[in-house]
């Protein structure tokens, strides 16, 4: 049986053009054809349209998009004569201007002419009334050109069972030339009109889908790839559609049937440009026009297929399947795929906004990255494309409202209403064709509708297309779409941090500047916002350090409002601050280093200035303390996140310890405290900061800023007082430093005791010897205020016993303070003092040994007249020690020695010799030497035993007090009591200077010998002195008797 001709026009070269004008359905109440016919269905209506042989007249022609032709305005309308009108919705340089082509109406004049979409319709609601008032869409009844059709004589048994025979035959062998497909392909689409009234027909076709499904591939993979030749593939897309329309999808449903989908679209968009030269002999004249014509009836035949799927699709499924398929095409880097592509969707967009008819649930879920695409391609360099893309954005703007309105929450219908209130405002601000010309303002109306899902869709769908945009300017529309959905929506998205990650991954791949900035605007607009700060941050701080040139260009330009950038910083600072609050662990955790290494390059960016200047001692006091943490550290000391790093290598110069102080110079730098950085330079303070001398270093940044930028001082002394104790040891002890300098302000005198001497009294209580010293300092710095001198009384045990530290530092701060303190003594006190100060003279430690003199002479003078008598001891124990370091090489103990001396011989109310002043060394004035060692000789008698002490600094380190100990013992031997030595006598002295005649000095060699003569020389003069005393006696007595 021959097969019925759909058409009643010819071909060219036997092609089957698709002449397919279907209705606009009506869902709820479908009307009927022509008076007394029966109801029809969507698919019985576009079947009869399809195999009729009446000559149908060309519709009223679409709002056309293109070209300069857009859309009316509801009122007017396109009173051109219908015979120009274009008859498919091709692009415009796929249409034919001989052959009338027709594919299904959408949508009439009535319904895409609107300027606001029909959403006048809400003036129709009372502001009490419920959302559920507001009407649908209305959809036109059908045209009128079509109520007179009449239906195609059935088939008999015989001939369908003939069709079906067939069939199978060529399921079950093979089809070897064109003709033999093209047959084979046809009575397929032929036996498919018979499943309305023949039951066997659609069992047989089920039976046989998965060989059907399986042969179209077959046929679709042996087309040429690169060429179109012949009507193959054009017959397969409309037997598709004639299927689909009697409910058979052979597109979906099994993974072959979606393989066969795919194989399909690729079969026809990917065909070379029609510019491209085409394998096709060139004999005939006409070959270019009958090649050219080949291709647009191919490409209408696969649009219709896919608007026959989207016809009756209530649940969205066969659309979501389309789009899934036709998307990367949609953002091919080839102008004439993404052409094709979006010509498609634009139709199958306007076909389902004719024919929708929802209802859940809804398989489409993709509306945002839909939008995302739509909205690029509107922004398209090739016209055609964006043409398209802005039709397409009309239907689908259609699309969106009837789908919010099917899935709202009733209890949320007020919000629906205020939003389509809300989009008509925005629509009345553009004309049609300055809104679909600029793809941000297409965003500022879809937005309204988007949730947050599909909002995260869109920006996800924005950013992937920024890794293979073939055009700059596309570039240019995708952040344009970035930044304007941000700035409207910025409070509803909810896959922040995949955000984030995409547009960290996306930089390095952006060459304008101008989008990079709008992409960093992007972040900078989400870290403002509280809700999304910590999340934004986070992410951002799990990448490597250092920072790589565009991870850091965007930490340097972020720029976040004024009112949030204290915020945002804070939040940062935060970060680090946590880090320092546990107790110290065995690695410094990775956050910490990349924040500091984020607060530097935030610092250098200087967009976030005023928050800097803001939150200045919060910064400070954390990197400092931050610092004091990476000492000595490397990054292998550091809890690094796996995979972090992957196979890049970790630069061995990089360290926690450089991220942390160049964030600290930058901050000096950033908040103009320019003189407090050059002291710190100057006097080495970066590098007492790095190592043991951290606690150095911080006190010397303290005093810089004390006395350059008080300001800043205070600020920062209030925050520490109530923080100082919080955090672990290294987090106190920084703490500490910085806040014990800080009390020689004058605002230290209103603290409260609890913040100044009972906190310092138990910091000098710790075991810790780095609290005790800062806990003398904090005292030192005090004792400047006269008015706090009486509450630092009552530490003055405490003060006195770090006198009996070995630390030099102890030591010479409980000196410094008890200098300020010393008349607050009893007599008692100062009499344990000075007994303990006098171990100090000759100290090693020049220092000790200095200030322990001068603190023994403001002793003497802090001594009451009436209790003299209780350091009298002490003041002549003092006296030779005070005279032999009158000679010591530094000068500076050798002035305090004579010094403290005068004091002693004021105390003791003696007159001292002159020459007991005198600079130059006594070994080289023998006769000066000798009145002075008489003079103290003659003094000590029966008080002290002075040629012993002398003779104990014989053996004292130092040479010149060697020298002089010796030269001393020599020439007292001859003003010390006599009968003392005849009682001890002079070995134990002798022994002594023996063994000084070995020392390798000769000047003392020299001098130990000449004591040595003396010393002998007295003793032997004692000895005669004895033996004529006893001959006397004898010679009287005998004279007596």
């Amino acid at each position: 049986m021959p097969l019925p001709r759909r058409g009643g026009e010819p071909r060219l070269a036997g092609a089957r053009v698709v002449r397919t004008t279907l209705p606009r359905a009506t869902p709820r109440s479908p009307k009927r054809v022509g008076r007394g016919a029966p109801l029809l269905s969507h698919a019985q209506r576009l079947t009869r349209r399809r195999h009729s042989s009446e000559q149908v007249p060309p519709e009223p022609e679409q709002a056309d998009f293109r070209s300069g032709k857009w859309l009316q305005e509801r009122a007017g309308g396109d009173a051109r004569d219908p015979r120009h009108t274009p008859l498919a919705r091709m692009g415009s340089r796929q249409r034919g201007s001989g052959t009338e082509e027709v594919v299904i109406p959408c949508a009439s004049d009535s319904d895409s002419g609107s300027v606001d979409l029909q959403l006048s319709n809400l003036d129709d609601i009372q502001k009490d009334s419920d959302i559920s008032d507001i009407p649908i869409l209305p959809q036109e009844s059908l045209p009128d050109n079509l109520r007179s059709l009449t239906l195609r004589e059935p088939l008999s048994e015989a001939s369908i069972e003939r069709l079906a025979q067939s069939i199978q035959e060529v399921l079950h062998g093979e089809l070897k030339d064109e003709s033999q497909k093209l047959k084979f392909l046809r009575s397929l689409s032929s036996l498919s009109q018979t499943i309305p009234y023949d039951e066997s027909t659609e069992s047989f076709i089920h039976r046989h889908t998965a060989e059907i499904v399986h042969l179209l591939s077959v046929l679709v993979q042996e087309e040429p790839l690169h060429s179109l030749t012949s009507l193959v593939r054009q017959e397969i897309f409309v037997t598709i559609t004639d299927l689909s329309y009697q409910d058979v999808c052979l597109l979906f449903g099994s993974e072959d049937r979606e393989d066969l989908f795919e194989l399909i679209t690729k079969s026809i968009i990917s065909l070379p440009n029609m510019s491209t030269p085409i394998e096709l002999p060139t004999t005939m004249s006409n070959q270019a026009t009958e090649q050219e014509s080949l291709y647009r009836e191919t490409f209408q035949a696969f649009s219709v297929m896919l608007q026959s799927l989207v016809v009756k699709d209530p649940h969205l499924e066969f659309f979501d399947n389309i789009f899934k398929h036709i998307d990367p095409w949609l953002q091919s880097n080839k102008d004439h795929e993404r052409e094709r592509a979006t010509t498609v969707m634009a139709q199958v967009l306007k076909c389902l906004s004719s024919y929708l008819n929802l209802k859940l649930p809804l398989q489409f879920q993709r509306l945002g990255h839909l939008v995302a695409v739509m909205a690029l391609l509107c922004g398209d360099p090739q016209k055609g494309v964006a043409e398209e893309a802005a039709e397409g954005t009309h239907y689908l703007l259609h699309i969106t409202l009837r789908l919010k309105y099917i899935m709202q929450d009733r209890d949320k219908g007020r919000s629906l209403k205020e939003t389509l209130k809300r989009c008509r405002e925005l629509l009345e601000r553009y004309s049609l064709k300055e809104f679909y010309c600029c793809p941000f303002k297409i965003v500022q109306v879809f937005e309204v509708f988007l949730d947050s899902q599909e909002l995260g869709q869109f920006i996800m769908t924005v950013l992937d297309s920024l890794k293979s945009l073939p055009h700059p300017c596309i570039q240019q529309t995708a952040g344009e779409l970035l930044i304007t959905l941000v700035k409207f929506a910025e409070a509803r998205f909810e896959k922040v941090p995949e955000i984030i990650g995409v547009i960290c991954a996306r930089l390095s791949i952006i060459t304008l500047n101008s989008v990079r900035q709008q992409i960093i605007s992007t972040v900078s607009l989400f870290v403002s916002r509280p809700k999304y700060t910590d999340t934004v941050l986070s992410h951002l701080l799990c990448h490597p350090v250092p920072y790589d040139r565009h991870l850091a260009e965007l930490w340097r330009t972020l720029e976040v409002e004024l009112s949030n950038t204290t915020w945002v910083l804070w939040r940062l600072l935060r970060k680090l601050q946590k880090c320092h609050e546990g107790p110290s662990q065995e690695k410094m955790a990775y956050v910490a280093v990349a924040v500091t290494d984020a607060l530097y390059e935030v610092l250098m960016g200087n967009k976030l200035r005023a928050a800097a200047f803001r939150l200045f001692p919060q910064l400070l006091m954390t990197l400092l303390i931050q610092i004091h943490h990476s000492i000595g550290l490397t990054m292998s000391d550091v809890s690094i996140p796996s995979g972090l790093y992957a196979e890049q290598e970790i630069p061995t110069e990089v360290t926690p310890l450089c991220f942390a102080i160049q964030a600290t110079k930058t901050l000096l730098l950033r908040t103009l405290c320019w003189q407090e950085f050059n002291v710190m330079e100057k006097s080495g303070g970066w590098t007492l900061l790095k190592g043991e001398g951290h606690l150095q270093g911080v006190s010397l940044l303290a005093n810089a800023l004390m006395e350059r930028s008080r300001l800043f001082a205070y600020k920062i002394m209030y925050l520490l007082v109530p923080l100082i104790n919080r955090g672990n040891d290294k987090h106190k002890l920084t703490s500490a430093g910085f806040f014990v300098e800080l009390l020689k302000s004058p605002i230290a005198r209103r603290l409260p005791r609890v913040y100044s001497t009972v906190r310092l009294k138990t910091w000098l209580n710790e075991e810790s010897k780095l609290f005790r010293i800062l806990a003398l300092t904090g005292l030192r710095n005090l004792t400047r205020h006269r008015e706090m001198r009486e509450d630092i009384k009552s530490l003055l045990p405490c003060i006195l016993n770090s006198l009996h530290e070995t630390d030099e530092r102890i030591i010479l701060l409980a000196i410094q303070i008890l200098l300020q303190l010393v008349r607050m003594l009893d007599s008692t006190s100062l009499a344990t003092m000075m007994k303990t100060l006098l171990s100090f003279f000759g100290d090693v430690r020049q220092d000790v040994h200095c200030f322990s003199m001068t603190l023994f002479g403001a002793s003497l003078k802090a001594v009451k007249h009436t209790e003299k008598k209780s350091v009298e001891d002490q003041v002549l124990e003092s006296l030779v020690p005070l005279l032999l370091f009158s000679q010591d090489e530094n000068d500076e103990i050798a002035k305090e020695s004579r010094r403290v001396l005068s004091l002693c011989a004021r105390f003791l109310n003696w007159k001292l010799p002159r020459e007991v002043y005198c600079k130059d060394p006594l070994y080289i004035k023998p006769n000066e030497v000798r009145r002075v060692c008489k003079f103290f000789g003659e003094k000590s008698k029966g008080k002290i035993d002075i040629l012993d002490q002398t003779l104990t600094y014989s053996k004292d380190p130092k040479l010149p007090i060697r020298r002089a100990a010796v030269l001393f013992v020599g020439l007292l031997s001859h003003y010390v009591d006599t009968s003392e030595l005849k009682r001890k006598g002079t070995d134990w002295i002798e022994n002594d200077l023996r063994e000084l005649l070995q020392d390798p000095e000769p000047s003392l060699r020299i001098i130990a010998s000449q004591a040595l003569f003396r010393i002998q020389r007295v003793g032997s003069t004692s000895e005669a002195e004895i033996n004529v005393s006893w001959l006397r006696k004898l010679f009287l007595g005998c004279l007596h008797t």
